[in-house]
This record gives structure tokens, C-alpha cells and sequence, in this order.
């Protein structure tokens, strides 16, 4: 079975967990050019830069960042089956942040045009983007009130709980600066929560 198969078939798995999708409908999906490989470190959107795509992981690892006095202060990771629409698209505004592959990845790219498009086709397609969007605006509003309600400790904890192949993906001082902490930190964190075991 060739990859791209694999992807459209993964794709279809995690959509049909939304709406069962007809053949016509699939094959749409498919004869889009929306498909994209991408290599380790492609910037995808940069700080000012105005853009109307949105992302969505198939394979691989993507990160939101902002650079603040110098330095990288992470945000966010996004990983399969997770997407992001920039806050730019929606407001049609230079980006605040950047969005770069933290390793390779198989992404879905796609915009506002393309989507209308599908949408007028196919009306049911307009469904399915909004109850993505409700899950996933439900599922950060969750993260966001933990992160802000927890101490770093708990953060790596929660991480170690409910995404522990960041651990493995991602690079230290990205994960560090995703908990709010420095490497160094995490480093002594990580070896104190080793010695409770």
C-alpha cells in the first residue's frame, strides 16, 4: 500500500469518528492538493507574516513559539491528528508566533478559499469542520486552565500522563520552555521525580 493511502485512510478513520463520509466525498479530500511532506525545522509561519493556511498533522510533530527578548519561549505542540488555525487567519493580522516542524511530518495545509469551495459542494463538510472546531477549542480550554492552575512539576506530570511520547519527540530545552522552566530545571525535575519512584 503505497503512504499516501495510508495517510488518506488514516485521515478518513479520525473524520469518520465525526461523520461517515460518502465516496464522492472522500474522493474530493483525496484530489485536493493538500497533501505535504515536510522536513525537521520548515518554519510554516513566522512572526508578522499575514497567512490564511491551516494545519493539520497527519505524521510527526509541530510547535508554536514566540521569540521574546532573544529567545524561543514554546506554546504549544501539536501532534497526529491535531490542527491549528493560526490566530491570523481569523483575523487577517501579521502572526504573532511562529510554527515550525519540531521533527519530519506528513501535514494536511489547506485555507479559507479551499474550504468554502468544499463546503458549497459538499454542505455536510461544513458540519464536520465544526464539530472539529468545538473539540478542539473544548480541549484547549482544558489544557489552558490546567497549565495555568498547575506548578511546573505537575505540568511535566500531566505531560508524563497524557502525552508521553513529547518526552521521547521532543527536544529538552523546547519542553523545558513549553513548561515554563529552564533545561537545567527540568533536568533536576525530572531527576527528583525519578527518586519518588
Amino acid at each position: 500500500m503505497k503512504l499516501g493511502q495510508v495517510m488518506h485512510d488514516k485521515l478518513f478513520v479520525f473524520l469518520e469518528k465525526y461523520l461517515t463520509l460518502t465516496k464522492d466525498e472522500k474522493q474530493v479530500i483525496v484530489s485536493l492538493d493538500i497533501f505535504h511532506s515536510i522536513k525537521k525545522g520548515t518554519v510554516l509561519l513566522e512572526e508578522d507574516q499575514v497567512s490564511t493556511n491551516s494545519f493539520f498533522v497527519l505524521n510527526g510533530c509541530l510547535r508554536t513559539y514566540y521569540i521574546i527578548d532573544g529567545e524561543e519561549k514554546t506554546t504549544a505542540f501539536y501532534t497526529e491528528m491535531e490542527g491549528i488555525t493560526p490566530h491570523c487567519v481569523m483575523s487577517k493580522r501579521p502572526s504573532e508566533y511562529y510554527l515550525s516542524a519540531v521533527e519530519d511530518s506528513l501535514i494536511i495545509v489547506s485555507n479559507l478559499e479551499m474550504e468554502e469551495v468544499i463546503n458549497s459542494k459538499f454542505p455536510r463538510f461544513e458540519i464536520l469542520c465544526r464539530r472539529l472546531s468545538e473539540d478542539r477549542l473544548a480541549k484547549k480550554q482544558i489544557d489552558l486552565d490546567e497549565f495555568k492552575t498547575s506548578s511546573p512539576e505537575q505540568r511535566y506530570l500531566n505531560i508524563l500522563e497524557k502525552r508521553p511520547d513529547l518526552i521521547q519527540r521532543v527536544p529538552q530545552h523546547q519542553l523545558a520552555s513549553y513548561l515554563g522552566i529552564k533545561p537545567q530545571s527540568l533536568s533536576r525535575l525530572r531527576a527528583r521525580i525519578l527518586e519518588k519512584k
